[in-house]
């Protein structure tokens, strides 16, 4: 499984970064520096493992589709798939 991790879409304005992550949380592919990328690889990995593991407890039929989050400065939208991992 891949995870497909960007900072706002490229096609939108005020786009940061793409990151692809494997299922391990291993980047594959990234349009940022090392370090960010690193850095977001692995928070992300951990917290959307942990929101798609209470999804299903919830519900053992449903799947974490896609989440969203938002501060006063940056937003952070993910969108996990069966090969990748989209975090704009």
């Amino acid at each position: 499984m891949l995870y497909f991790l960007s900072f706002l879409s490229f096609s939108q304005k005020g786009v940061q970064g793409i990151i692809i992550v494997n299922s391990e949380g291993i980047p594959i592919k990234s349009t940022v520096d090392n370090s960010t990328t690193m850095q977001y690889a692995g928070l992300m990995h951990s917290f959307i493992m942990k929101a798609r593991s209470t999804v299903r407890e919830i519900d053992p039929q449903n799947d974490l589709t896609f989440l969203r989050i938002r501060s006063k400065k940056n937003e952070i939208m993910v969108a996990p798939g069966k090969r990748a991992l989209n975090i704009q």
